[in-house]
């Protein structure tokens, strides 16, 4: 007995070349989005950095700033009727 397979159809060959470039595209898509998320996460990392260091010069400033002097409020007479 002879177990040849028969010849792909031209409708098999186009299904598995579009399969194949399917795969390859999603593959593409999947490294362009990892990479547009680690350059976000390495943004963060900086606008935190930058955040928390403009938080502790102001903390550090406030520090060193003179309380605010309370200002008496004026006292209000009021007429009892």
């Amino acid at each position: 007995m002879n177990a040849r397979k028969p010849a792909p159809s031209p409708a098999s060959l186009a299904r598995a070349d579009r399969q194949r470039m399917a795969a390859e595209e999603g593959a593409r898509a999947i490294a362009e989005v990892e990479r547009d998320a680690a350059a976000i996460r390495k943004n963060m990392e900086r606008l935190r950095a930058l955040r928390e260091a403009r938080e502790a010069q102001a903390a550090a400033e406030a520090e060193l700033a003179p309380a605010p002097i309370a200002k008496k409020k004026a006292r209000v007479k009021r007429i009892v009727r």
